[in-house]
């Protein structure tokens, strides 16, 4: 541990992937560095504010002895919840930001299974929202959605998220009030879109400007587009696919029909997909039909974020500074689980990251910070650790194609959910993929 006053801050095992060190040059560089010794040095801080986001349910008081509990016979304070507060707001959000941008990318070797595509890194850009305290302060950024709940409902905030499909690492987030847009955010992500990525997206970014901006960072795109959408067809390949243009860029566009069926049927959709891969010898229209899918694997890494860590709940921050500070916070913390998991699984090769379990990795770690063990590394180098031990002996089976229907997770009212049972269950599926000719000249 470290000493003195500053042994209160760790995460357990976690701290081998952020280490005093890191969080220390994280003050330095914002100048966030207490300006005397105190009780609760700036340092030991920051590890509070991640680690409450491993414990969501409990309150900062209940966190401090989560983090001190293992700590018998050193002299720790037993500070109040004003003094963690006040704390807190010394540091604000800037170390918490700091320390995302030094951590987010994709966390994926040239190996890893899953993470490429005919050598390109699959990512995926999308959006959600996040429920914050309805609180005045608050309010003054962050403002309820028009029409949610009569007016009764919370503020939101928009969280804007670059992943990588095969680890679910995050390579870049932002987020901001919901006033504004999705494709508002989106261009202040292209910054982390490289040469070597294919980033897969839904209608909602298929805006020329936007589209020829991605194109610009020499990164592919293969996003879905309206099947309403008129193209020109400029050229017809063989695949079935064919030339178009999205005002000055010019994409391969490939109309399928998707029929997914189950034992209680079949059900048949159409797509229409653009993308800036125009060779179809190399990049075949029916395996990007096929890739296409992997899409979801953000809306899954957005689940693990809001249901596993935070359960549903909302924020804990009451302003708008502390509601910054705890986002990051959860980023941070996020890419931390995400990352001993590829490493756990990186020491099987062939495991594809898919099949570590998040919960998994979760309550490993919470267990690691109560006990306070592997806060330091030891001289021998061990890539898996207690909680990738612990993903590694509870592997998922391998992925199986399954389809559940999109239905309301939680009612704006019980009364309102009188009527037929909906169905939630999953089903085992078969897909198939056909390509459409496109009609005329």
């Amino acid at each position: 541990m470290a000493g003195g006053r500053f042994a209160p801050g760790h995460l357990g095992e976690l701290t081998q992937l952020l280490p005093f060190e890191m969080v220390d040059e994280a003050l330095s560089a914002t100048g966030t560095v207490q300006s005397r010794l105190r009780d609760l040095p700036s340092r030991v801080v920051v590890y509070l504010v991640l680690a409450a986001c491993l414990f969501p349910e409990t309150g900062y008081l209940g966190v401090w002895r989560k983090l001190t509990g293992a700590l018998a016979g050193l002299p720790v304070p037993t500070p109040s919840a004003s003094a963690l507060a006040q704390a807190r707001r010394r540091i604000g959000p800037a170390p918490l930001k700091w320390l995302f941008d030094l951590l987010k990318g994709p966390v994926a070797g040239p190996r890893t299974p899953g993470a490429r595509w005919r050598g390109l890194l699959v990512v995926a850009l999308d959006g959600t929202t996040m429920t914050v305290p309805d609180s005045p302060a608050v309010l003054t950024r962050f403002t309820k959605q028009a029409g949610n709940h009569g007016g009764t409902g919370y503020p939101q905030v928009r969280l804007l998220a670059l992943v990588a499909c095969g680890t679910r690492t995050l390579i870049d987030a932002v987020f901001g009030p919901t006033t504004s847009g999705e494709t508002t955010y989106a261009p202040r992500l292209l910054r982390s879109l490289r040469p070597g990525m294919i980033l897969l997206a839904d209608r909602n970014f298929a805006a020329r400007k936007l589209l020829a901006d991605i194109a610009a960072t020499k990164a592919e795109v293969l996003v879905r587009l309206k099947n309403s959408r008129r193209m020109p067809v400029l050229a017809r390949y063989r695949d079935g696919s064919y030339l178009s243009l999205l005002g000055p860029l010019p994409v391969r566009v490939i109309d399928c029909e998707i029929t997914v069926t189950t034992s209680t049927g079949k059900h048949t959709s159409l797509y229409r997909l653009a993308t800036t891969l125009l060779d179809h010898h190399r990049h075949p229209a029916a395996e990007l039909a096929a890739l296409y899918h992997q899409r979801w694997e953000i809306e899954t890494a957005y689940l693990e974020l809001k249901s596993t860590i935070l359960g549903g709940r909302v924020l804990r921050a009451r302003t708008p500074e502390g509601i910054d500070q705890e986002i990051h916070a959860l980023l941070v913390v996020y890419q931390l689980l995400r990352t001993v998991m590829t490493d756990a699984t990186s020491t099987q090769p062939g495991t594809d990251p898919d099949r570590a379990g998040f919960s998994i990795a979760w309550q490993a770690a919470r267990d690691q910070l109560v006990l306070a063990a592997g806060v330091i590394a030891g001289t021998v180098i061990d890539l898996a650790g207690t909680i990738g031990r612990h993903v590694l002996a509870g592997l998922l089976p391998e992925r199986r194609l399954r389809v559940s229907p999109r239905i309301v997770k939680r009612a704006i009212s019980k009364y309102q959910a009188r009527g037929p049972r909906i169905d939630r269950s999953s089903y085992k599926a078969t897909t198939s993929i056909e390509i459409l000719a496109a009609a005329g000249p």
